[in-house]
């Protein structure tokens, strides 16, 4: 397993949070269904709730 990068794999937000980059999701291949701020699989793997949910904050945030 390659080590991670900082800023290219992953970046912390202001709160503390550890937040990974579409890029870093990208290289996974597959959504983890935790609802990832930059999931590029339109959170496929995530409960029908929380996918609604996080589908709507992506359009708002557009």
């Amino acid at each position: 397993m390659k080590a991670l990068k900082p800023n290219e794999d992953y970046y912390f937000r202001p709160n503390g949070n550890l937040v990974f980059t579409e890029q870093y999701l990208l290289s996974r291949g597959v959504c983890c269904g935790n609802g990832c701020y930059h999931c590029p699989f339109e959170y496929c793997n995530v409960s029908e709730r929380l996918n609604a949910q996080l589908m709507q904050q992506k359009r708002e945030q557009e």
